[in-house]
């Protein structure tokens, strides 16, 4: 046996999946000359239950085997793969040629009744089971039954059934025991909403002067974010912010008093990481915070960026933590040709052990003021070896613990983080745009990288305003949310998206007058009131997750087929015996990637991915507009992009 799944490669880490997850087990296993041989998987729970499970061919000629299993229990399992010769297997396709040209056929009837007498002979065989066998071993031996009759044994499903079920093996091959970490539901699943709790209730005075907002101001728009179905809100963050080299407006080097400066700009005199900012409030106001948002289904993430401003108190006690330059200054964080000049990062080669215990503590600190989920900014600019022992370190004490890595990097590191722990990424969603484009990335995410990297496809963040967004006007908005929201069981949005916030500070990617350096005024409530809101289209989105655990997996996604370049097509199923309702689902998403035109094409549909036989048709409705249509293989569709360019189809049933 080789190439087994799930698995990371290398070997070094484990693979993980989510609580619920439907995880393709995969192996490939043969034996010499043309009998038949089986494949289970044999799974140990973290409570030591023990369960057992069949794997099907998957008929590509490489002798490849599949199942899905969809472990409910959190924590590490451990499973291997056995190999068989399969008795029955065997006799059954041999039997089938044989009888059916007459070649045999007494030879194949006695082997086949003495297979069955040896079933009927293994004790923990039901009686029910050995019933049958008595009666069908006895008429492969009739001389007076024809062999029709006996080929109908052989054909016969509910006989197939009892050695499906207790296979009659030989020759059994044992893999070498392998582990799968299962972490909580909300590490693999969630719908991600982000704003900083300042602009939230913040004022602004006659003279122009802005007060801030609080975490109790805050607490007013959590039924907004809840009401439009999101369940994590990620805080940029919370800290006192310095005040040496405060970035302006739009990241301008002038500041004028009032000015609020960079979240990101972390430590001053009141404080660094392990405080909050004195005009959000106190540690208590943080604390009836994340209740307030638990009390509205809401799980808060808090950012945890590994930085200091030249105010820390961090450069006063550790400045070995830092890089010194041949002038004695101290390096600023640059990523050419941005420079971060408020910004002092981390060296992680000084003093290794002190950042860590420190690190540890901080995280410590707020875990215990109700925090469990941490965004961790720029992740790809600290040692692996770190992260590999925070998250280790943080789980074994709290196994809830999810991070989120901000890895916009290149494709090693990124995939290194995630190997190394993390439990979310950060993607290249946001540049990938084009059907061709999202084809391969979103099948790359689902297929080829699954056992280790958990995509967070986020559509915008304070940083990030492609211009996809920013020409393609409120289309875009719908286009991108909309794929976010079904081709990954987690996404996020950044506040303001919802108001299509898509002018640009020139020349770059961001936000005119960027919320990262100063206060936001919206009027949440009277946009949406006035219909000027995508918050309704949100609201859907959520509800179509809520309805369809289909969408709640990410290895289910394939990509379908479609006449025109820019309409995209690809489904979501889950089996019955795998959903958490019971009932099979499946979602079919058909987009026109283009925002500036209307689209008609025909898509084409593999539909026995979904269960369904070629050329059959089925209703489908349409989760955006409520319409239902008759469908089948190929299907006509007209998807305008200023209407409606999505269709979110739920299949209803068989006609």
């Amino acid at each position: 046996m080789a190439l087994p799944h799930p698995s990371v490669p290398g070997g070094r880490f484990r693979p993980s999946a989510f609580v619920g997850e439907a995880v393709p087990f995969t192996v490939t296993a043969f034996r010499e000359g043309h009998d038949r041989i089986g494949v289970n998987v044999r799974l140990f729970s973290p409570s030591g239950d023990e369960s057992l499970h069949r794997l099907s061919p998957l008929n590509d000629g490489f002798d490849r085997w599949s199942t899905l299993v969809a472990p409910l229990e959190q924590g590490v399992w451990r499973f291997r793969f056995e190999a068989f010769a399969d008795d029955f297997a065997t006799w059954e396709h041999a039997a089938e040629l044989k009888i059916a040209a007459g070649v045999d056929t007494a030879l194949m009837r006695e082997m086949g009744a003495q297979l069955f007498d040896r079933a009927r002979g293994e004790k923990k065989r039901p009686g029910s089971d050995k019933d049958a066998l008595y009666d069908a071993a006895r008429s492969l031996r009739d001389p007076d039954v024809h062999d029709d009759v006996a080929l109908e044994i052989v054909r016969d499903p509910a006989i197939a059934a009892l050695f499906a079920a207790r296979p009659m093996m030989g020759l059994v091959s044992v893999g070498r025991d392998a582990e799968l970490l299962v972490e909580r539901e909300r590490a693999g699943v969630g719908a991600w909403y982000e704003f900083f709790p300042r602009s939230e209730g913040a004022t602004r005075a006659e003279d122009g002067s802005v007060v801030s907002g609080t975490f109790r101001a805050a607490i007013d728009r959590l039924p907004g974010v809840a009401g439009m179905g999101f369940d994590v809100l990620y805080l940029p963050p919370i800290h006192p912010i310095g005040v040496t080299n405060r970035k302006g407006p739009n990241n301008t080097l002038v500041t004028q008093p009032g000015d609020p400066g960079s979240p990101w700009a972390i430590g001053a005199a009141s404080g660094g990481h392990d405080t909050v900012h004195p005009d959000l409030g106190t540690l208590d106001d943080f604390r009836a915070f994340v209740a307030a948002a638990r009390d509205n289904g809401i799980e808060v993430a808090l950012d945890l960026a590994l930085q200091a401003s030249p105010d820390h108190p961090w450069v006063a006690e550790h400045p070995e933590w830092f890089t010194t330059l041949p002038d004695g200054s101290i390096a600023f964080a640059e990523n050419p040709p941005k420079k971060y000049q408020d910004i002092y990062p981390v060296n992680f080669d000084n003093d290794p052990d002190g950042i860590r215990a420190e690190v540890l503590r901080i995280v410590r600190h707020w875990i215990a003021q109700g925090v469990t989920i941490f965004r961790v900014d720029n992740p790809h600019t600290k040692p692996l070896q770190f992260w590999e022992w925070l998250i280790a370190t943080v789980s074994a004490e709290e196994p809830d613990a999810v991070f989120l890595a901000e890895a916009f990097t290149r494709p090693a590191p990124l995939q290194g983080l995630a190997m190394a722990g993390f439990q979310q990424s950060y993607t290249y969603f946001t540049w990938r745009n084009t059907k061709e484009e999202l084809e391969e990335f979103l099948g790359g995410l689902a297929h080829d990288t699954d056992d280790f990297l958990r995509p967070n496809l986020f559509v915008n963040t304070p940083d990030i305003l492609t211009e996809y967004l920013q020409f393609g006007g409120r289309p875009a908005y719908k286009i991108r949310a909309a794929i976010a929201a079904t081709a990954a069981p987690t996404y996020g949005v950044y506040a303001g998206y919802e108001l299509y916030e898509n002018v640009a500070r020139p020349g770059s990617e961001e936000n005119i007058d960027n919320e990262k350096y100063e206060y936001k005024f919206r009027d949440w409530e009277g946009s949406e009131a006035s219909g000027d809101s995508l918050a309704p289209y949100l609201r859907m989105l959520n509800a179509a997750r809520r309805a369809h655990p289909a969408l709640r997996q990410l290895r289910n996604l394939q990509v379908h087929w479609s006449d025109d370049d820019a309409i995209l097509v690809y489904s979501k199923h889950l089996d019955a015996d795998l959903s958490p309702t019971g009932s099979s689902d499946t979602v079919i998403v058909v987009v026109n990637v283009d925002p500036h035109s209307a689209r008609e094409t025909t898509v084409h549909l593999d539909t026995t991915v979904f269960g369904i036989e070629p050329g059959a048709s089925y209703d489908v409705e349409d989760l955006v507009t409520g319409q239902v249509f008759t469908w089948a293989d190929h299907n006509f569709v007209r998807l305008d992009a200023f209407n409606e360019p999505v269709h979110i189809l739920h299949v209803k049933e068989n006609r």
